[in-house]
């Protein structure tokens, strides 16, 4: 590696560390200011207070990745033009191509420590945080959909319950269909149904059991009946950040089976899945808009550059924010919404390197 190229990459990563070290910190302080009065409420242990603010510095970390690279780059880039360091470079012979690489060096590190991060650290990190928000900052609120759940919970079992608590692992007004060969055999009905942990079984109340056949129905019914399901009340409705807590294998399998069950969230999970790899690739992108726009010097200075970085920012999270929830709120496609913006944003960068060289 040439002086050329540790110079700038030193820059890159320190500058880059730097701004975690400083916006973390705010970041702390700001969420801390908003949630001491409810954490002093519910009397938090110290101990979990401080593991919840180490899972949310993971969390912040992982959720303004982006936005920290784009402004260090700018930052730094900035002063290089500012001093003239940039015209210095691109004077002695060095092309623009040339100027770029370290700066790409530095954006696969960070690229593979983003990568590490949502592939492991953050999902450990997001269900620390998560549930912590829930057990004492949203204690009033359910984690998860409890009004009318229908699921498929394997290739000929359908099951519904109009109402679900899972602290209690119960349900109301419970349903199991049971087909074979596109026909159903039989139907179970219960006013009630409650998940006995200490013998696993469970407990129905107003048994009601039709089995069809071809010569006329037979009926059982009992006030109580214990039996055995090959399902989890718990995996019937699954919290709502559950994606955001698995490791990506896991998530995997956990898309696969929960489509198979037709889960209505299946968008939401997929966005997570797409997120973990659309977001090494926007590191890339967004430190080629960072060089094109900063490495000009202008009349107004860093101000200038910062100043229209910042609007570019807020443009990518405005659009990777719309996307996401239009597709978890939607039928729009997953995928679409996840890589939308980073193609958009990979056409500006490629407009505007096409300028920054010229």
């Amino acid at each position: 590696m040439k002086i050329l190229d540790w110079y700038i990459l030193k820059r890159y990563l320190f500058t880059f560390f730097i701004m975690l070290l400083l916006f973390i910190p705010i970041g702390i302080t700001v969420h801390l200011a908003e949630k001491i009065g409810k954490i002093l409420e519910n009397e938090v242990p110290f101990s979990e207070v401080m593991l919840y603010f180490l899972d949310f510095t993971i969390y912040f970390a992982h959720l303004l990745f982006p936005l920290f690279l784009f402004l260090s780059v700018i930052w730094f880039t900035s002063k290089l033009a500012n001093n003239t360091e940039v015209i210095a470079f691109l004077s002695s012979g060095v092309s623009f191509s040339r100027f770029l690489r370290p700066y790409l060096i530095g954006a696969f590190i960070v690229s593979i420590l983003a990568l590490a991060l949502g592939l492991y650290l953050a999902p450990n990190a997001s269900k620390g945080f998560n549930d912590f928000n829930y057990k004492y900052l949203k204690s009033n609120k359910s984690p998860v959909d409890n009004r009318n759940v229908y699921r498929q919970i394997n290739d000929n079992d359908y099951i519904y319950v109009s109402s679900f608590d899972a602290k209690q692992q119960s349900g109301q007004n419970f349903t199991l269909e049971h087909f074979e060969n596109n026909k159903m055999t039989y139907k179970i009905k219960a006013n009630s149904i409650r998940f006995v942990e200490k013998d696993s079984t469970y407990k129905l109340l107003s048994y009601l059991k039709r089995t069809i056949g071809e010569d006329g129905d037979i009926l059982e019914y009992t006030r109580r009946k214990d039996t055995v399901f090959p399902f989890d009340l718990e995996d019937l409705t699954p919290v709502e950040y559950i994606a955001e807590t698995l490791p990506y294998g896991e998530l995997n399998r956990f898309i696969e089976k929960e489509e198979k069950r037709g889960s209505s969230n299946i968008s939401r999970y997929k966005l997570v899945q797409y997120r973990k790899w659309s977001l090494p690739v926007s590191v890339f992108i967004l430190t080629i808009i960072a060089v094109a726009v900063s490495s000009i010097k202008r009349r107004g200075g860093m101000g200038v550059n910062l100043a229209f970085g910042i609007c570019i920012a807020m443009v990518f999270v405005f659009f990777d924010k719309i996307f996401g929830v239009l597709a978890a709120q939607s039928d729009f496609p997953p995928l679409v919404a996840v890589w939308f913006p980073n193609v958009l944003f990979g056409i500006l960068a490629a407009y505007l390197l096409y300028n920054a060289k010229r």
